[in-house]
């Protein structure tokens, strides 16, 4: 599960975040390009755009679920502690 205290720190700020539990494995870029980019420099997803609508709060949700290891997480949800 996703902890804020493995937040990466190239993550914009806001309630989504990829942690360095990411293997980049493009399944959440697929998902949601427009929220999730590669960091070439370290080599993982990234949130490079908070949602603020609906729609793309759904797509970075979509993208979170289809994260296999739980790299991704979102302030206020069970299980993200700092």
């Amino acid at each position: 599960m996703a902890t804020l205290s493995e937040r990466l720190p190239e993550n914009v700020p806001g309630p989504f975040y990829v942690t360095l539990q990411c293997i980049d494995c493009d399944l959440c870029r697929e998902d949601a390009p427009d929220i999730y980019r590669r960091n070439d420099a370290i080599g993982y997803s990234v949130v490079h755009h908070q949602p603020t609508t609906p729609e793309e709060e759904a797509r970075a949700l979509a993208g979170q679920e289809s994260c296999p290891v739980d790299a991704i997480g979102r302030d206020g949800e069970p299980g993200t502690s700092a």
